[in-house]
């Protein structure tokens, strides 16, 4: 086997690991803070005595108040928790699709991308 063979081969087998090892999959539900995911709904916060009056103020204040961004999945109702708590701020209260790796023994959901649903 010449040496450009096995160079060939090796490129091709590294090429097929790391495409084996990209599992990125597409989420997709409601930018929320986890304390209101937790009871799948704004409801309680929006309903409260001077409470915010749109799901990305509610967001956004449970947030100043200690929670965390998470993604919302009322579908499956699935909270996923989210590994950058920065890049979501913008999309507080918005319903969005998410590329990214979850993490299962971790239980968080690394995100590359985050878009606005129409």
């Amino acid at each position: 086997m010449t040496k450009q063979t096995c160079a060939t081969i090796l490129l091709l087998a590294f090429t097929v690991l790391l495409a084996a090892e990209d599992k990125s999959q597409t989420y997709k539900g409601e930018i929320m803070d986890d304390k209101c995911a937790a009871m799948a709904s704004h409801d309680a916060m929006m309903k409260s005595e001077g409470g915010p009056k749109s799901a990305k103020d509610c967001t956004l204040a449970c947030v100043k108040m200690g929670a965390k961004y998470v993604l919302y999945d009322p579908d499956t109702k699935t909270v996923y928790a989210l590994d950058n708590q920065e890049k979501p701020k913008a999309f507080a209260g918005q319903k969005v699709k998410m590329t990214g790796k979850f993490d299962e023994t971790n239980k968080v959901l690394h995100f590359s991308r985050i878009v606005p649903l129409g």
